[in-house]
């Protein structure tokens, strides 16, 4: 866990630094955000590079809790439809196929009244947000991880 964290805490000072340099670099850049720079490309980066050792730690700490996963587990980002961005990853679960042919999971908001929040996240083969995603079949969402930033 501290080897992975370590690795963490180093590239995202490397990818903070770069996206730091490209903001004082560029004009239009500093009209942007660091903070929504960070959290769009950095979490994409962070999930795409550590994905195998992220899903280690979700198996482990499941199994440590009597929730093992049965089938392919696999992390990948999640993409939120109406920001167009990385918000976080999930661990996908199902026959090693089909987890094979995920690359996101999309992330659905709809509110009702002020009352009632639905949020659904689906398995999709893309990581390009559309406004009516086509889910995997036979794919579920095992589980969520949030990053604080």
């Amino acid at each position: 866990m501290r080897a992975l964290r370590s690795k963490l805490d180093r590239r995202l000072v490397v990818v903070g630094a770069a996206l730091i340099m490209l903001a004082l670099v560029s004009g239009t850049a500093l009209a942007v955000d660091i903070g929504d720079l960070l959290k769009i490309f950095g979490i994409g980066y962070v999930v795409k590079q550590f994905s195998g050792e992220i899903n280690s730690f979700i198996n482990k700490a499941l199994g440590e809790h009597g929730a093992e996963v049965r089938g392919a587990t696999k992390v990948v980002p999640i993409l939120s439809l109406g920001a167009g961005g990385f918000i976080g990853a999930a661990q996908v679960v199902g026959a090693p196929a089909k987890v094979d042919t995920v690359k996101a999971v999309a992330q659905v908001e709809a509110k009702f009244m002020d009352r009632f929040r639905m949020r659904a996240l689906i398995p999709i083969a893309t990581e390009k947000a559309t406004a009516s995603p086509k889910g995997v079949s036979g794919v579920g969402v095992s589980a969520v991880l949030d990053f604080k930033i």
